[in-house]
């Protein structure tokens, strides 16, 4: 199986811990190269992020326990890229 090197994911997460916090707590896991939180709405009680995390070799099911130990949730997962490189998304890129 190729390995997945970029999730972009969308999560919801309380005001506590804070965005920082999250962030550098998710980017503290093994195997992560780099790891960028964008706020995207902000709730009375929530937060909505979008999460993208790129590294050599991603176990979503170790980011998503992260993530929930962080109190928040994936609500979907918007890109993934796999393989010995990534693709830029047309759609973004152009």
């Amino acid at each position: 199986m190729a390995p997945i090197r970029r999730l972009v994911l969308d999560v919801l997460k309380p005001h506590d811990p804070s965005v920082v916090t999250f962030t550098t707590q998710l980017g503290d896991l093994e195997g992560l190269d780099a790891v960028t939180a964008t706020v995207v709405e902000v709730d009375e009680n929530v937060k909505t992020l979008r999460v993208t995390i790129e590294g050599e070799n991603l176990d979503l099911e170790t980011i998503r326990t992260e993530i929930e130990d962080l109190s928040a949730s994936i609500h979907s997962i918007d890109q993934v890229a796999c393989g010995s490189r990534t693709v830029g998304d047309p759609w973004v890129d152009s």
